[in-house]
């Protein structure tokens, strides 16, 4: 399932309506880079950002990524990938998404909605779920983590692949981010993590990382 897919679909398992396709505008993204993050300003909220984690060096981060930016009624999605890569064929992604939310729903029904989701694009042999640390109440919680060893047979494009992803979730008075990675690769399986496309102390740092620096703020 691509992220924008997953994006749309959360919000419909939420109960939250979305804007018909032909109404969605693809545009440049309004991020800039500060302060050695990125800064995603949309909805009314800033979101702060680590930067990718396969660029090295000091050198800015925006004129070495490939980037797409989606904006609708009540959400916005960004998606980043390595130079060369789009959304139809990449092996890295990582990709935030706002949604406004005036404290209707926590950010573990965020969660549970994406599980649900990313579980119906995958064999269901081949899926699992992990959580990188320790919840503290339902709006403060661990990264998720999820292998899927093979998509489901109706994703024929993505036949003979499988991917990890890992999602961090932040939220605001008045908006929600779930900020996320994803890793591609050949089908492989889940319970042999040397098997993966990414290895797994790759995985739990960038959680880490996704939990410590990611941060959703209501603009000035």
């Amino acid at each position: 399932m691509t992220p924008l897919r997953t994006a749309l679909f959360v919000l419909i398992a939420l109960g939250v309506a979305t804007m018909p396709a032909a109404a969605q505008i693809r545009s440049t993204p309004p991020l800039v880079e500060e302060g050695g993050k990125l800064v995603l300003d949309a909805l009314g909220h800033q979101l702060s950002l680590p930067r990718p984690d396969w660029l090295t060096g000091d050198d800015a981060a925006l004129g070495r990524v490939e980037t797409s930016f989606l904006a609708e009624d009540g959400q916005a999605l960004l998606e980043i990938y390595p130079k060369g890569e789009s959304e139809a064929l990449w092996t890295t992604l990582y990709g935030a998404r706002i949604s406004r939310d005036e404290n209707e729903r926590t950010l573990a029904d965020y969660r549970a909605a994406l599980m649900m989701l990313h579980a119906n694009s995958c064999k269901p042999e081949l899926t699992g779920f992990f959580q990188l640390g320790q919840d503290n109440g339902d709006n403060d919680l661990a990264p998720l983590g999820f292998v899927c060893g093979a998509y489901a047979d109706q994703y024929r494009t993505f036949a003979g692949l499988g991917e990890v992803m890992v999602a961090s979730f932040q939220r605001s008075d008045t908006g929600v981010a779930i900020i996320y990675q994803e890793w591609r690769g050949k089908s492989f399986d889940p319970g042999d993590p040397k098997s993966w496309p990414v290895a797994t102390e790759v995985v739990q740092a960038r959680a880490n990382q996704l939990k410590a620096e990611a941060a959703l703020s209501k603009a000035d």
